[in-house]
Order: C-alpha cells, then sequence, then structure tokens
C-alpha cells in the first residue's frame, strides 16, 4: 500500500464545478457561433481526394493528434504532422489531393508557418480552427472556424483550458458531419474498428450462433416432456416451436415452465405453454443490436432466436455468446 496519506479538501469539488461550469459556457458560445463558415469547411474537407493533413503546436497539438484519429475511425483519411517536424521533411508527407487542419488559438504559431505556405504553394485546401479573425493563420486560410472569446477554467487564465475543449469538440463536429455527409456505415467502421470490445459489438450475429443440431426446436403438439428433454440437452434454457411451414411461432423458457406449473404439465403439448410471438434478432444483424434486444427494459432475455426473412429458425445466440465475445 501507498504511504501518501490523502489529505481532503473540501474546496477541491468547488474548483472542479468551477471548471466545468466554464467549460461548458464556452462550448454553448462555440455552439451559438457556429455559421456557415463551418458547412464551407465540411465542404472542402468532403471534397478532398487525398488525407486531411491536421496540425498544431504544444496543447493545440495534442487535440491535433486526437482530431486526426477521430477522422481516421470515422472514414475520413487524416493523418497528425507535426509543424516543426514538417519544416525538416515532413512536408513531403503533405501531397496535391490533400488538405491541411491546422489549430492555433493565437493564429500566430511560428512553427505553422513553413505548413501554412506549402498549403498555399500547392493549391491544398487550408482550414483554420483559431480565435483570433485577424491573425496570420486565418487570413491565410481558405476557411477560418472561429472560436468565441472564452474564459480559460485556469484562475490565472493563462493554461490552454476552455480553448483546448472547444477546439476537441469543433474537431469532433467536422468528424461527425463528414461521416453523416458521406453515409458511413456501421459495417464500415467495423472494419476499421475490428479490436477491442468496439470492435466486439460490431460483429455480425451470424458470426456468433448456434446453427443446425444445436439449435433446440420442436413442433406445437410436442408433450412438455419431450420438450423438458430437448431443453435438457441443448442447454440454451428455451425451446423454439415452429409450425409445419418451419417458421417460429413461439418459445418456452424456464418462466413459462414456473408459470405453467401442474400435475398435468409433462402431459401439456408446448402449444398451451409456449409464449408467442418471441423476440428474434436477424443474422446479419449487429452482436450489439442482440445484446440491446436482450436488455430490453420490459422483459429482459438471455437468449435470442435468428430468424430469416419468413420467419424460420437459422440459429440461436445466448447471452453467454455475447460474455464470450467480449461484448456484455
Amino acid at each position: 500500500m501507498s504511504g501518501v496519506v490523502a489529505v481532503e479538501n473540501p474546496g477541491d469539488l468547488e474548483v472542479a464545478l468551477s471548471v466545468l461550469h466554464t467549460e461548458a459556457a464556452g462550448l454553448r458560445a462555440l455552439a451559438a457561433s457556429l455559421n456557415a463558415s463551418f458547412a464551407r469547411a465540411v465542404g472542402l474537407l468532403a471534397g478532398t481526394t487525398g488525407r486531411v493533413v491536421v496540425s498544431g503546436m504544444g496543447k493545440s497539438g495534442l487535440v491535433a493528434r486526437k482530431v486526426a484519429a477521430t477522422l481516421a475511425s470515422t472514414g475520413t483519411p487524416a493523418l497528425f504532422v507535426h509543424p516543426a517536424e514538417a519544416s525538416h521533411g515532413d512536408l513531403g508527407m503533405i501531397v496535391p489531393g490533400d488538405a491541411v487542419l491546422a489549430l492555433s488559438n493565437s493564429g500566430e504559431t511560428a512553427e505553422l508557418a513553413d505548413l501554412v505556405t506549402h498549403s498555399r504553394r500547392f493549391a491544398l485546401p487550408l482550414v483554420a480552427i483559431t480565435a483570433r479573425p485577424g491573425s496570420t493563420l486565418a487570413r491565410s486560410a481558405d476557411v477560418a472556424l472561429m472560436l468565441p472569446n472564452a474564459t480559460e477554467a485556469c484562475p490565472m487564465g493563462l493554461a490552454p483550458t476552455t480553448s483546448t475543449t472547444m477546439q476537441m469538440a469543433l474537431g469532433d463536429a467536422l468528424a461527425v458531419a463528414l461521416l453523416t455527409r458521406r453515409g458511413f456505415t456501421a459495417a464500415e467502421f467495423h472494419q476499421i474498428h475490428p479490436g477491442g470490445r468496439l470492435g466486439a459489438r460490431l460483429r455480425r450475429v451470424r458470426d456468433l450462433m448456434h446453427e443446425g443440431e444445436a439449435v433446440p426446436l420442436a413442433p406445437p403438439e410436442t408433450s412438455m416432456d419431450r420438450a423438458l428433454l430437448v431443453m435438457t440437452e441443448k442447454r440454451f434454457g428455451c425451446l423454439g416451436v415452429i409450425d409445419c411451414a418451419g417458421q417460429l411461432i413461439g418459445i418456452v423458457t424456464d418462466g413459462d415452465l414456473r408459470r405453467a406449473m401442474g400435475p398435468d404439465l409433462l402431459s401439456r403439448p408446448v402449444s398451451e405453454v409456449m409464449t408467442r410471438m418471441p423476440r428474434t434478432i436477424a443474422a446479419d444483424a449487429l452482436a450489439g443490436e442482440a445484446l440491446r434486444a436482450m436488455n430490453a427494459a420490459d422483459r429482459p432475455i438471455t437468449a435470442l432466436f435468428v430468424v430469416d426473412a419468413s420467419g424460420r429458425p437459422q440459429g440461436i445466440l445466448h447471452i453467454h455468446d455475447l460474455l464470450r465475445a467480449g461484448i456484455a
């Protein structure tokens, strides 16, 4: 255990709340200030045939790295180029067809000068995010997205806090606007997010479901004693009931058994015990959708039958399958 003793200070919470309120006020001011320049910036970036090259120095550079990563992960090819490194050879990474997104709160960041000059020399679209409309960066850009005058959360008004929060939010707004304009789909998202829990949620139900003989099915006239044997054998805690056309018409679960408990239970047909119109899912649905369907607030369930367009069972998916895949 650490030998450091934590000393509580009641004022810490007050400081934290002040910071959050100050930065929230900055975001509200930013939202109110957006105008046609934002749409022009999105249009420029959407028309780019190459990459969006994002750059900035210091704290703005750290935000620029995150903005580049968000753009790339949402379907807009992007990369971060450090402005100082750009002046020492990395300008060669920025080629015709690319666009430049430059972040500088003051708009006078000296390290950005060569990158801005390079973009003008090769007629690359240049979008600026800055707080000073008369700055060198703002005047050089094809479109300047202006940050409103907002108080930094730092009590001295010096450390970039509110300003970097607004930069990051504006970068997110650009990324999502471009995503929406391009019609970027969940399937495309999965292609570039194959790992981790997010990638798992974007897997398809067909990748996780059980098929063939593993699926517990029976016709409606099946007696409950036989149904219980099938439920026990298949180990999903339920039984799908199919009609003569092979369509799923009901489901028998542990809950149905408890509700139907009585001396004649084993001799009754499953059609008298089953729940009609069970919740189902399609094989092409995302695993994340299956999890939401299982966790529906009105009646959480542990298994879903996977059916085709005609309502015929193709497989079954259990909550344990989602757990093993790292989804639930």
